[in-house]
C-alpha cells in the first residue's frame, strides 16, 4: 500500500498515531534488512537503539558524534520511556564505531524502501538525479578524496527518494544506473544533467518504464551539434519577458520540437522523441550581461509548458535539497570520514529532512523545526510520526 503523507498532516491525526508509531516496532521495520556489524558477544546497546538515536539527533540538527551523544544525554529520560538504552547511553566513540561499520548498500535499500512506502508519485512526475560532494568527508590521514552522493529527488513532493555513493564526479556515470536499479521510476520523467547524458543510462530508464530528459553538452558533441542545428533560430522567435529580481534583470525562453528528423541518425538513443532548448538571459545590476543556450533530448512527447516546468524543476534541486543540506543542515561542516560513516550520516540527514518536511503543522523553516525538535520531544514525536506513519497498518 502507498500513502501520500500530505494526507496525514493534520495535527490531531498525527498525534492519534503517535503512540503506535513511536514504538520501536515501526523503526525496526524500517531497518529490518540492516545487519548489526558487531559481534553479538560484545553488544551492550541494541543496534536499532543507536540508529534511532542518530536519526532523532539528525532531526534536531546534530552535526557530529559528540552532538549525537549530547542530544541523547539531554533527552535520555524520553528514550528510556520508549524502552531504549536499558544499559545506559553509549558514548560518542561507541556511536561512531557502530555507524562507521554499517553496510551502506543495506542502508540505501532500507532508505529507498521506506520512501517507496510513503511517497505517492503521480504519473509523469519529475525525478531529478544530481550529485553533491560531501566536502567534510575528505580523509586527511590517507588523502582519500571526498565522496560524491548521487541523489534522486522528487521535485513535486519535495523529498529525497534515494542516494548512492561515488568516489568522484566522473563515476556518476556508473553510479546513476545502480541508483536507477533501486528505484521504482515507472511512469516518471527522469532528468539528469550533461554528465548523465549516456546511451546506457537512457536505455536503462526506458527499460525501467520511465522517460528521460537529458541535458546536452560537449561530451556528446555530434548529437549536441545536430540538436543545435535543428533548433537554430527557433528559440529567438519565442516571446522573452524581462523581469527584475533583487535588482537583476532575468529572462528565459523555451522551445521544443519533434525529434523525428534525428531518430535514424542516432538510433543508439533509445526512445528519442523530443528535442528542446532553453535561453537564459541575465542583466546584473552592476556587471556583464550573459546569454546562455542549453539543449536537451527526451524520450517523452513534451509540450513547451511541460518541458519548461521540467527544466525549472530539475534545477530547483539546488535550492530545495543541496542548499538546504549545506546552509540549513551544515552538511559540509561535518568532518567525518571514518569507514561508511559519511555516507550513513548523509542518509540520516536526508531521512531527517524528509520527516521535517512531512510535518506540516508548523509552517516554518527547516532550521526552526530542528531547533524546536531539539528542545521539545513532543514536537520531535510529531516529526517522527509524520515520517513513519505509513509504516503502520492504518
Amino acid at each position: 500500500r502507498y500513502y501520500n503523507w500530505t494526507k496525514y498532516s493534520d495535527c490531531d491525526l498525527i498525534l492519534s498515531f503517535a503512540e503506535r508509531v513511536m514504538g520501536t516496532g515501526a523503526f525496526e521495520q524500517l531497518f529490518s534488512e540492516l545487519e548489526d556489524p558487531r559481534q553479538s558477544a560484545k553488544v551492550a546497546h541494541l543496534f536499532t537503539d543507536i540508529l534511532f538515536l542518530v536519526v532523532c539527533a539528525s532531526i534536531a540538527g546534530a552535526k557530529g558524534w559528540e552532538d549525537i551523544e549530547d542530544f541523547g544525554d539531554l533527552h535520555f529520560d524520553w528514550f528510556r520511556e520508549k524502552g531504549l538504552f536499558k544499559n545506559g547511553l553509549p558514548v560518542h566513540d561507541t556511536i561512531a564505531r557502530v555507524i562507521s561499520r554499517v553496510d551502506s548498500e543495506q542502508f540505501q535499500r532500507c532508505f529507498i524502501g521506506w520512501m517507496q512506502s510513503v511517497a505517492d508519485l503521480s504519473d509523469g512526475q519529475l525525478i531529478a538525479i544530481d550529485g553533491k560532494r560531501l566536502c567534510g568527508s575528505y580523509n586527511r590521514e590517507d588523502r582519500q578524496s571526498a565522496i560524491h552522493m548521487v541523489n534522486a529527488f522528487a521535485a513535486e513532493n519535495n523529498v529525497v527518494l534515494g542516494q548512492i555513493k561515488t568516489q568522484s564526479k566522473s563515476n556518476e556515470i556508473t553510479a546513476i544506473p545502480a541508483l536507477l536499479n533501486l528505484l521504482d521510476i515507472k511512469g516518471c520523467l527522469i532528468s539528469i544533467d550533461a554528465m548523465g547524458c549516456q546511451t546506457t543510462i537512457a536505455e536503462k530508464i526506458i527499460e525501467s518504464g520511465g522517460d528521460y530528459l537529458l541535458a546536452l553538452k560537449g561530451n556528446q558533441k555530434e548529437l549536441h551539434d545536430a540538436v543545435r542545428n535543428e533548433l537554430v533560430g527557433a528559440i529567438n522567435q519565442e516571446v522573452i519577458c524581462l523581469e527584475k529580481h533583487h535588482g537583476r534583470g532575468e529572462a528565459r525562453a523555451y522551445h521544443v520540437m519533434d525529434a523525428a528528423s534525428l531518430v535514424n541518425r542516432f538510433p543508439e538513443w533509445k526512445g528519442l522523441k523530443t528535442i528542446g532548448v532553453t535561453l537564459s538571459y541575465r542583466q546584473p545590476k552592476n556587471g556583464k550581461e550573459s546569454l546562455e543556450y542549453r539543449y536537451y533530448i527526451s524520450s517523452a512527447a513534451l509540450t513547451k509548458a511541460r518541458f519548461a516546468n521540467a527544466v525549472r524543476s530539475h534545477w530547483a534541486v539546488e535550492n530545495s535539497l543541496h542548499w538546504v543540506l549545506d546552509v540549513s543542515m551544515k552538511e559540509d561542516d561535518c568532518q567525518i570520514y571514518r569507514g561508511n560513516a559519511a555516507e550513513i550520516l548523509s542518509g540520516a540527514r536526508k531521512l531527517a529532512l524528509n520527516m521535517l518536511r512531512a510535518e506540516t503543522t508548523r509552517k516554518v523553516s527547516v532550521p526552526r523545526k530542528q531547533k524546536r525538535a531539539h528542545g521539545s520531544t513532543d514536537y520531535l514525536e510529531k516529526v517522527l510520526a509524520a515520517g513513519l506513519v505509513a509504516l503502520n497498518d492504518i
